[in-house]
């Protein structure tokens, strides 16, 4: 039993552990605000209309919530409540309104589908240029509930033949899960790359983690075959967008 409680103390974290952990949390919430920031100012100079709209919000919620409360007497207890939840809206839509003008920028280059694969959210198994020309065509796998994703971007006449031939070669291993085929693009029969997230998200579920996670590993001995590396992402702050996204969420 001493034993046991001397190894208990000794798992406890020491104060100089806590104090580090407390200052990396600090220093995290510093960098979120700061990106935040950031992200503000570029969309603030680019969009006209965000900081009417969201002092709008903030503005016409307070204003809700006081007229409310003035009709029971008790408006200076909803005036705040109005006010925070204007804050949340004016969240909103600034968060929208910076992934709606972010797609818009990458729309049409080279490496946007594979930017915008990367930003998902969950539990999705991304391989980027599985196939790929010198063109920067490219073929991206991705695995997810729904089975098998094969996503294209390029000239429709070059990834028609790539997607065919992924597909193929990916039913040869994962039997009946199913396989979906997509080509990222503003034509007929395409997906918008504004709209790419949501369409995986909407696929029904047929396989579970477990099965994600057999199918993974027998297409990983597939390899690649793409043409050049494609670019890391088709806008600068790419890879800010992620962290933006994240931000909003928690808030």
């Amino acid at each position: 039993m001493a034993n046991g409680s001397k190894a208990g103390k000794a798992a406890k974290p020491s104060k100089e552990v806590k104090a580090a952990a407390k200052a990396a949390r600090k220093q995290a919430s510093r960098e979120r605000r700061k990106q935040l920031w950031q992200a503000f100012q570029m969309q603030r100079k680019d969009d006209k209309v965000l900081l009417p709209l969201m002092i709008g919000a903030v503005v016409g919620l307070g204003l809700v919530g006081f007229l409310i409360g003035l009709a029971f007497g008790f408006q200076w207890f909803l005036l705040p409540i109005g006010l925070l939840l204007g804050v949340l809206v004016a969240f909103i839509i600034f968060g929208r309104r910076v992934q709606k003008s972010v797609y818009k920028k990458a729309d049409g280059q080279a490496g946007a589908a594979a930017w915008a694969l990367d930003n998902l959210q969950g539990s999705w198994r991304v391989t980027n240029a599985i196939a790929g020309t010198t063109h920067l065509d490219a073929v991206h796998r991705v695995i997810g509930k729904p089975g098998v994703i094969l996503v294209a971007e390029g000239a429709p006449h070059r990834v028609k033949s790539l997607l065919a031939q992924e597909k193929k070669k990916t039913a040869r291993l994962v039997g009946d899960t199913p396989i979906y085929d997509i080509i990222v693009g503003n034509e007929e029969n395409q997906i918008p790359l504004s709209g790419l997230q949501k369409y995986l998200a909407k696929l029904p579920k047929n396989i579970d983690g477990k099965r994600m996670d057999t199918i993974e590993s027998r297409l990983s001995a597939l390899g690649t075959k793409g043409g050049p590396a494609m670019p890391k992402g088709p806008v600068p702050g790419g890879a800010k967008m992620k962290g933006v996204q994240r931000t909003m969420k928690r808030r």
